[in-house]
């Protein structure tokens, strides 16, 4: 079994229903075992075009025992499950997921960089991943996910914890439906 880290995101429509929706669809996968998923933080749109909603942005740890090219397969299909469309760089989307990290692998293919080339970059990305794995080694830079994330600036309201046991708010939701 190898490790992996994905990021996950949504900023359109229900954001919180694609999110628990993939979390579902990753852990109901046979090769896969969901280990952990961070406190759910509601962060400002980066890069691509404006006037974007905020994200949700959380980070799941998992174990597999699918190859990277399986789970990056799989990730697609689960964004496609929930209508992502691909056509504005950076632009609004009901669901993002990023393979991030698989184990050390290191891959520079054009359809599956590993890590992921930008992750270190995104606070968005990095304080997710810190709740989880925050001594996971970085496989290309060697720095641990904790020294990467105390590299980043912050900016005031960039990123807003929105619930900690955010996956238990499914249950709630649906009990009160």
């Amino acid at each position: 079994m190898t490790r992996c880290l994905i990021a996950m995101g949504s900023n359109l429509g229900d954001r919180l229903a694609h999110l628990t929706g993939a979390v579902a669809a990753i852990a109901d996968d046979p090769a896969m075992q969901v280990l952990a998923v961070s406190a759910l933080y509601e962060t400002a749109p980066v890069g691509g075009p404006g006037g974007q909603d905020a994200f949700l942005n959380t980070a799941l740890l998992a174990e597999t025992e699918a190859g990277p090219s399986a789970v990056l397969s799989m990730l697609q299909r689960i964004e496609q499950d929930h209508a992502r469309e691909r056509s504005v760089h950076w632009g609004p989307r009901t669901l993002d997921l990023d393979l991030l990290t698989y184990g050390g692998t290191l891959s520079d293919e054009a359809d599956l960089e590993l890590p992921h080339p930008r992750m270190h970059e995104r606070r968005f990305v990095m304080v997710p991943v810190c709740d989880l794995a925050p001594e996971m080694v970085h496989p290309r830079l060697g720095r641990t996910m904790r020294d990467l994330l105390e590299a980043l600036p912050a900016a005031e309201g960039d990123l807003v914890e929105s619930a900690h046991d955010w996956v238990e708010l499914r249950t709630v939701r649906a009990a009160a439906l």
